[in-house]
């Protein structure tokens, strides 16, 4: 995999996630104590993460450095969703137990 592939999906990830949040670019950047054209480069593809950064910004996202870097979520990512799902009602729960089933039967 190329390094300028790499940055692109890293970024796609970075702002997919902060979208998902409802987080803007300025509040990650001031949680982290970055600019936000850091941010901005960083979900742009343009400029690789330091290491320090990038625990920062896991920890604000709420995911693993795992799904950032790779797109693959850990048994940490996936007990944080199964304790969203544990606070929905049974049949919000269902719903979204159909929903599983039919993504997986594709």
């Amino acid at each position: 995999m190329g390094d300028e592939k790499l940055l692109r999906d890293i970024g796609v990830r970075t702002c997919q996630r902060r979208r998902e949040l409802g987080l803007t670019q300025e509040q990650v950047s001031e949680r982290m104590d970055v600019s936000v054209q850091m941010i901005s480069n960083l979900e742009l593809g343009k400029k690789a993460i330091r290491p320090e950064n990038l625990i920062k910004l896991c920890r604000i996202l709420e995911v693993s450095a795992d799904y950032i870097l790779t797109g693959k979520k850990t048994e940490s990512d996936m007990s944080a969703i199964t304790a969203k799902v544990s606070r929905l009602t049974s049949q919000e729960q269902c719903l979204v137990e159909m929903l599983v089933d039919a993504l997986l039967a594709k």
